[in-house]
């Protein structure tokens, strides 16, 4: 029905400047000459250190039985090691002893706070806070800075995400970045496939491919379903927002060359729903990674979901500690306890019959940052140097590795989502969702 409209287009004047579509524009603000900006593959710009180590945050979240995180000012991660639960997830109560006391590592040594020299000079949304042993703390907009032993290069954000999580998950720890370049009313939400456009009411923002900056072919009946984005008054247009006019005195918002639209049949916060209609799509500051040539998506009874070579649905591994200072326990370098109690019973033969890792073939080679391959010993689920018999080497999403589930048995089957302790979100496992709409996003 929309293509039909093509050939009656409407023209109209443009000037869009000639735009860098692959990352993410940013507003330079007001920071300390020790920092700067990196850009990363799935969160967009961040601030980094001089070491290029991205900056994160532990902001206040509140959990079924309280709050973890830490208040604006008050820096909570120290060098104590937590050896027992604090009670935030009902029904367990507090001191239960956690596992492998003997090995454990601090908050602090996992997550390193970003030290200020006395001399420090706040500026804007930088501040300085002070920590219980006197020393003195970086701080954004309150918040207390901290980098991760997970990050290994400039640019990698491996120990934490922008992307918004639930209230059945822990505290997670979220990377920092400058604002977007936005023009008022709109604001980008990290999603599994991209930095996603969406309006400051949480609305999905759209394109269609019949349009140009100087040639709209939406009009009469498809604007029944879709709304073009309309700018106030006073906009100018600037970097890679333009304005067209569509009627005298309506001007519409043009993004890297598109005009923009919302579809009245959107009913959930940033939804894709829209992009299900031939011819239309999301908008994207920035696209996800690419994910292995192998990889293949299909379609299951809740979406899209990412599959293996044989159309087998891929599934990621979600565990966040129980304790005071909220430690994930999802990376190969974190205790196995907890995935292999929940996959096998403890048992590593049962794991890798129920949940086995997506192997590498022997060909593949990482594909960037997010998509790598590492080298896993089976029995103890560490990661290991070794590539000899006794080894795997699997494909992992952000250094975590990726799984199959032994009771799917077709293609687009995803009867192993959802599983472990509150549907995945604590302790278990969830689907590669392709569409963050379907509310079951991973991290």
């Amino acid at each position: 029905m929309y293509m039909a409209l093509v050939s009656t287009g409407v023209f109209l004047n443009s000037h869009a400047a000639e735009i860098d579509s692959s990352t993410e524009a940013f507003l330079e603000i007001p920071r300390p000459a020790e920092f700067h900006v990196e850009i990363t593959e799935r969160d967009g710009p961040v601030f980094a250190n001089s070491n290029g180590k991205t900056l994160y945050k532990w902001p206040l979240h509140k959990l079924r039985n309280g709050y973890s995180g830490e208040p604006p000012g008050t820096p909570m991660c120290y060098d104590e090691v937590v050896t027992v639960t604090a009670g935030f997830m009902s029904p367990y109560p507090p001191g239960i002893k956690l596992p492998e006391p003997e090995e454990r590592l601090s908050c602090t040594e996992l997550w390193p706070p970003v030290l200020a020299k006395d001399n420090a000079e706040e500026i804007g949304k930088w501040t300085v806070v002070e920590r219980r042993d006197g020393s003195k703390q970086w701080a954004y907009d309150e918040q207390p800075l901290y980098t991760s032993v997970r990050d290994h290069f400039a640019g990698d954000v491996i120990g934490g995400s922008t992307k918004r999580y639930g209230g059945d998950s822990p505290a997670y720890r979220v990377p920092i970045g400058p604002p977007s370049q936005l023009p008022p009313g709109f604001a980008v939400r990290t999603t599994t496939v991209g930095r996603m456009l969406t309006s400051d009411k949480n609305e999905s923002i759209y394109e269609f491919e019949g349009d140009t900056a100087a040639i709209i072919n939406c009009i009469d009946a498809c604007l029944n379903n879709w709304r073009p984005v309309v700018a106030p008054a006073l906009a100018r247009a600037q970097g890679e927002w333009d304005l067209l006019e569509r009627s005298p005195g309506v001007r519409q918002w043009v993004y890297r060359g598109k005009p923009l639209y919302t579809h009245i049949l959107d009913t959930k916060s940033w939804s894709q729903q829209g992009s299900d209609v031939p011819g239309w799509t999301n908008v994207f500051t920035q696209q996800a990674p690419s994910f292995p040539q192998s990889f293949t998506v299909q379609s299951s009874i809740a979406g899209d979901v990412l599959a293996d070579v044989n159309g087998r649905t891929i599934y990621v591994y979600r565990c966040g500690e129980d304790s005071i200072d909220q430690l994930a326990c999802d990376h190969p370098e974190d205790t196995q306890i907890y995935r292999l109690a929940m996959c096998g019973a403890g048992n590593p033969a049962k794991c890798l019959q129920h949940w086995p890792y997506l192997i590498a073939g022997a060909n593949e080679t990482s594909v960037n940052r997010s998509w790598r391959i590492i080298t896993i010993d089976p029995k103890t689920g560490r990661l290991t140097s070794n590539e000899g018999e006794d080894s795997l080497r699997v494909w992992s999403y952000r250094d975590r590795p990726v799984y199959l589930f032994g009771g799917d048995s077709r293609p687009g089957d995803v009867n192993g989502g959802g599983t472990g302790e509150w549907r995945g979100q604590r302790n278990g496992l969830k689907a590669f969702w392709l569409r963050d709409d379907f509310m079951n996003g991973i991290l």
